[in-house]
C-alpha cells in the first residue's frame, strides 16, 4: 500500500486519521485522548456529554425542572458541564501528543451556547470543532473566537458552497478541513437530500472529486477532505491516496473505535457488535430530527416499524370512502375510517392493540395501552434536547413548541441514547452504528473476540488493514 503521510490538521502535523464524534454518552475523553496519543485526531462528542465524579463514576442526568423550559436549562447545564470534563480527560489522556476536537450536532438544542460554554470552560484544551446535523454557518464564527479550527460535515459539494458564500468565506484561515460523510454508509444521522434514493447508495468518489473542484474555485486546494462513512481498511482506499484529482485526504473512523478497551459503551454492546452479520445496520427515518439515520435491527427498531404498520388515515367527517365512525380519545369523538381500515383495526384489537394515538398526517397509530402510555410519558417529559423535536413538538424558538402534534410514530431520542449507554440492555434501545459494523465478526483482528487499545487500533489502521 502507499505511504501513509501526515497531514497539517488544527495546526500540527498528525496521521490523516480522525476518531469519529460519536453522540449522546458515547464518548468520555479517555478514547480521544488515546487517539491522540497515538498520533491522530481524538473527537469526544459534546451532545449532552457525561460528567464524572471523583471515582470515575457517570453523574446520572435528573431533571427536576416543571416545564419542559426549566428542564431546557438543565441540559445546558449538564452538556456544558460534561463537555468540560471530557475536554480534559482527552487532553490529560493524550500527553501532548495529536490533536483534539469537539463534535457538535447543530440541529441539537442550544448547540452555540452549548459549544461556547465548552470552549470556554476548555481553553487551550481542544484544538478543533467538527460540526454537523445541519447547516452550521455560524460555527466558523465561533471558532474564530475562541482560535481553534473548525470541521464542517457536508454530504455533498452543493452544500459546502452554500456554507462558504453565507458564511466561511469570512473565517477561510480557520477551515481547518472539510468532512465529507457519506449519506448512505455512516452511522447515526446521515444528510440525504430529497433527490436521493436511500435505497441506491451512490459512489462517494466522484462527489468527493466534485467538493475538492468547489473548495478549488474558492483557493482550498490545500485544505484536506475528511472521508467519512464506509471507512473500514485504508487499503481499500488506496486509490484516493496522492491523488490530485482528491488533493489532501484523511479519514474518519466512528464505528471502529467503539470497540477498543478504552471505549465506554457496554460490554453487552461490544460483544453484539461482533456477531452483526451485513444489513443488519439499515436506513430508516424515524428520528424524532426528521433526518435519516443508520441504526442496527433491533427489538427497537422492529416495534417502530410495526406501530407505522399499524396506521390508517382517518378524516373528521363523513368524506368518500370514509363512512365508518371509530371512537377515539377519552371523551369518545368520532373519526371515520374506510370500511377496509376498519376490519384492520378490529384485527390489531383482537390482538391487544387496543390504544389509538394521533400522528399530524390525520392517521392513527394503535398499540397496546402500556405503550401508548410510555409514549405519553415520554412526551411529557421532554427536556428540549433539538432544535425542533417531532416526537414531543418541542422547539427552541419563542413559542416553545414546532406548532404540530406531536408524532407517536417516533421517540424520545434523548432517552433511549442515554439508556443504551448507561446499560446492558442493547436490544430495547436506539443502537446508532455505520453499514460496516457487519466486519467486526470477519476482520481477523478481531479473531477469538479480541478487543484492541486505541492504540493498537491506530497502529493496525495505519498499516492499511
Amino acid at each position: 500500500m502507499k505511504a501513509l503521510n501526515s497531514l497539517m490538521i488544527s495546526g500540527r502535523e498528525v496521521l490523516p486519521l480522525i476518531e469519529g464524534g460519536k453522540g449522546i454518552s458515547v464518548s468520555n475523553g479517555e478514547s480521544s485522548g488515546a487517539w491522540a496519543a497515538a498520533g491522530g485526531i481524538g473527537t469526544f462528542s459534546g451532545v449532552n456529554a457525561d460528567s464524572y465524579d471523583a471515582q470515575g463514576h457517570v453523574i446520572p442526568q435528573l431533571y427536576k425542572g416543571r416545564t419542559r423550559a426549566d428542564r431546557h436549562l438543565e441540559l445546558i447545564a449538564y452538556a456544558i458541564e460534561g463537555g468540560i470534563t471530557q475536554a480534559r480527560n482527552a487532553y490529560e489522556a493524550a500527553g501532548g501528543k495529536g490533536r483534539i476536537h469537539v463534535n457538535v450536532l447543530w440541529e441539537m438544542a442550544a448547540a452555540e451556547k452549548i459549544l461556547e460554554g465548552i470552549l470556554e470552560g476548555a481553553k487551550g484544551l481542544i484544538n478543533g470543532v467538527t460540526c454537523g446535523a445541519g447547516m452550521p454557518y455560524r460555527v466558523a464564527e465561533i471558532a474564530a473566537r475562541f482560535n481553534i479550527f473548525y470541521y464542517p460535515i457536508v454530504s455533498s459539494a452543493r452544500a459546502f458552497r452554500a456554507l462558504w458564500l453565507r458564511s466561511y468565506n469570512k473565517f477561510r484561515d480557520g477551515l481547518g478541513g472539510v468532512v465529507y460523510e457519506d449519506p448512505w454508509r455512516a452511522g447515526g444521522h446521515n444528510g440525504l437530500s430529497n433527490s436521493e434514493d436511500p435505497q441506491q447508495p451512490g459512489d462517494p468518489y466522484p462527489r468527493v472529486v466534485a467538493l475538492r473542484q468547489q473548495m478549488r474555485e474558492y483557493g482550498l486546494d490545500n485544505t484536506p477532505i475528511i472521508m467519512a462513512g464506509g471507512v473500514w481498511w485504508i487499503s481499500e482506499w488506496e486509490h484516493w491516496l496522492d491523488n490530485p484529482e482528491i488533493g489532501p485526504i484523511a479519514f474518519q473512523f466512528g464505528t471502529r473505535p467503539l470497540l477498543t478497551q478504552e471505549s465506554p459503551i457496554s460490554p453487552a454492546w461490544k460483544r453484539h457488535l461482533m456477531t452483526l452479520k451485513k444489513g443488519d445496520v439499515f436506513l430508516n427515518k424515524f428520528s424524532p430530527t426528521g433526518f435519516y439515520s443508520s441504526a442496527v435491527n433491533n427489538t427497537f427498531m422492529k416495534e417502530l416499524r410495526e406501530r407505522s404498520d399499524r396506521q390508517v388515515v382517518y378524516t373528521l367527517e363523513v368524506h368518500g370512502a370514509h363512512t365508518v365512525a371509530f371512537q377515539v380519545g377519552t371523551v369518545g369523538k368520532p373519526v371515520y375510517l374506510t370500511s377496509g381500515d376498519m376490519a384492520r383495526v378490529q384485527t390489531w384489537q383482537e390482538a391487544g392493540f387496543t390504544k389509538s394515538l394521533r400522528t399530524p398526517d390525520n392517521t392513527l397509530i394503535f398499540m397496546t395501552p402500556e405503550k401508548a402510555q410510555q409514549i405519553v410519558s415520554d412526551q411529557a417529559a421532554c427536556m428540549g434536547c433539538l432544535s425542533a423535536c417531532q416526537f414531543s413538538n418541542w422547539s427552541q424558538n419563542e413559542q416553545g413548541t414546532t406548532g404540530r402534534k406531536p408524532d407517536p410514530r417516533s421517540f424520545c431520542i434523548q432517552k433511549t441514547l442515554q439508556s443504551i449507554s448507561h446499560g446492558e440492555d442493547i436490544d430495547s434501545h436506539l443502537m446508532f452504528s455505520g453499514h460496516n459494523a457487519y466486519r467486526f465478526a470477519d476482520d481477523p483482528f478481531y479473531a477469538n473476540n479480541f478487543v484492541p487499545t486505541v492504540k493498537q487500533l491506530v497502529d493496525r489502521i495505519a498499516t492499511g488493514f
